[in-house]
């Protein structure tokens, strides 16, 4: 069983969704980030960089959901294209896309928003975040095409990625724009394996009450 340190609300529910849809056995432990518990030397040694998700399998300590992703996906051999193969070239194309250029442009936002110290923060910033997230996403739409997921027919961890960072703009109030990434996004999210993995979550963070 894998242990899946998270926090509501963060990029965390992609892991619990992904456990989720593979059947993956976890337990989820809740990191109080309000209480500053991603700051203490015990979470400081399993995540330098006191973010969240973070999981731990045996001994293996993995952070960076995208990685964390792929990672349960291999160890379940499902929801991902099999390693030196085309398919898992466009795999990887499309989570370092998700990753790297529609995803930043919503954490610019979310940093100048809330995550930075308010005297860093820079107003300006959140219109350039809005901007850049519209340019990342009109080559979204172009990558996905007429697909019903990313990769193609079948569904995939990459669609987990990328349809958290879609469900973020839709928090952000950010337009999604084009008619087949709007379906995509009311495709992916709702699938139950997300359902159930905010429950999951829901009911975390109401035991800190």
């Amino acid at each position: 069983m894998i242990s899946i340190y998270s926090f509501p609300g963060t990029r965390g529910v992609r892991v619990t969704w992904a456990a989720e849809e593979l059947g993956t056995a976890y337990e989820y432990k809740i990191i109080n980030l309000y209480q500053g518990e991603h700051k203490q030397p015990e979470y400081l040694a399993i995540s330098p960089t006191a973010k969240v998700p973070v999981i731990k399998d045996g001994n293996t300590v993995i952070a960076e959901s995208g990685a964390i992703l792929t990672y349960l996906a291999d160890c379940a051999g499902k929801l991902i294209p099999p390693t030196a193969t085309p398919e898992r070239a466009c795999y990887e194309q499309m989570m370092y896309f998700v990753m790297t250029e529609l995803e930043q442009p919503l954490w610019t936002m979310g940093k100048h928003k809330f995550a930075l110290p308010e005297v860093k923060r820079i107003a300006a910033n959140l219109e350039l975040g809005a901007w850049e997230f519209q340019q990342a996403l009109a080559i979204f739409a172009q990558l996905l095409g007429d697909r019903q997921y990313v990769l193609g027919d079948e569904f995939s961890v990459a669609d987990i990625a990328a349809g958290h960072t879609l469900s973020w703009a839709q928090g952000f109030k950010q337009p999604l724009t084009h008619d087949n990434v709007i379906a995509y996004a009311d495709r992916v999210l709702a699938r139950p394996a997300l359902a159930k993995a905010r429950e999951v979550e829901a009911q975390a963070k109401a035991s800190l009450a």
